[in-house]
């Protein structure tokens, strides 16, 4: 059974992140996978300790409830989220993203005076399986895109989150392969938006995403890394995605 705690993982990628290896552009760090609240606004965190194609950074999602994101980032949006995702949101370069951790399981994220949110982290049956699972598997696992298939199917069926894919489209084109070594479940958040209290975490009506990739329906903490590859002529043919853009 797995015991560490969210902190004790943290603190060790902090201390020595290693990007996997390959000529891919890659991430590796850990943040809110996403989290959506009653008030229909979503928000997402990305602490990436080490980046491929230029510095670490911080990054904020928000989707507010009529559909439209932004991307708060701390870096050159070239070589942060938007390279991925920005086609599909808004961009907002901020000076800094606080992260804090108030105990082993419970993190505050600060964006200047805009963002409030605290967000407490609890292990589950179903989150120490895939935990241990993604441990046990070796690295080239982590590239195969049968392997990656497969697993957001059962991620969909354990964690209860809706719809997950591993492996798909950015809205700016590029393939991506994630690669959630640890993951937990979010017990309770809390967010204060530009003074707004966004209420509980709750399903949304109708799941969000950005390109393939789809924001979980319950709250989803992980730890780990990400690939990123130019779609070129030689890239395996895949069916069309239909992107769901700012608007």
């Amino acid at each position: 059974m797995n015991t560490t705690t969210p902190l004790q993982v943290v603190t060790a990628l902090r201390a020595d992140p290693q990007l996997p290896h390959g000529t891919d552009e890659r991430l590796t760090g850990y943040g809110v996978m996403g989290i959506p609240f009653a008030s229909g606004h979503v928000l997402a965190l990305r602490d990436m300790l080490a980046n491929s194609v230029g510095p670490p950074y911080r990054a904020i999602w928000h989707r507010d409830p009529e559909g439209r994101w932004t991307i708060h980032t701390t870096t050159d949006p070239d070589c942060s989220c938007p390279r991925w995702f920005g086609a599909g949101a808004a961009v907002d370069r901020v000076d800094s993203i606080d992260v804090s951790w108030v105990d082993d399981s419970t993190l505050e994220v600060t964006l200047g005076d805009l963002l409030h949110w605290r967000v407490a982290l609890v292990a589950s049956p179903s989150t120490r399986i895939m935990t241990t699972m993604g441990g046990a598997m070796p690295a080239a696992a982590w590239t195969s895109n049968t392997v990656l298939a497969s697993m957001g199917p059962m991620a969909r069926a354990m964690l209860g989150v809706g719809r997950v894919r591993l492996r798909g489209r950015t809205p700016n084109g590029q393939w991506f392969k994630a690669a959630p070594l640890h993951v937990w479940r979010v017990g309770t958040s809390e967010a204060t938006l530009a003074g707004e209290d966004l209420g509980d975490p709750a399903p949304l009506d109708s799941q969000a995403r950005l390109g393939d990739f789809w924001l979980p329906q319950r709250g989803i903490f992980f730890a780990g890394d990400a690939r990123f590859i130019p779609v070129t002529p030689s890239s395996e043919d895949e069916a069309p995605v239909d992107v769901e853009v700012a608007r």
